[in-house]
């Protein structure tokens, strides 16, 4: 069987993470998530920030979202057509 090379953690790592979430509470593994969930959430915005220093805040969040929602979803609930702006 070889390696999958779409993972980079080497086993033995990633059998301690997956021993570490065993451990954890329902409770942490929600404080866990929501903490991935904002850090990726300021990766984009700060990616978004650099490519369009000029756009306000409505901007910068709608073009945050639309990396996360359809298109269409996005033309239809903001207005904004991902595919004309940018992302």
């Amino acid at each position: 069987m070889s390696a999958d090379p779409t993972n980079d953690t080497h086993p033995a790592i990633e059998a301690l993470l997956v021993e570490g979430y065993r451990r954890m509470s329902p409770s942490q593994k929600m404080e866990r998530v929501c903490e991935l969930t904002r850090a990726l959430h300021e990766l984009a915005l700060q990616d978004v920030r650099r490519r369009y220093p000029e756009a306000g805040v409505r901007e910068l969040e709608l073009r945050v979202a639309s990396r996360r929602l359809a298109p269409e979803l996005m033309r239809r609930a903001f207005g904004w057509d991902p595919r004309e702006a940018g992302y």
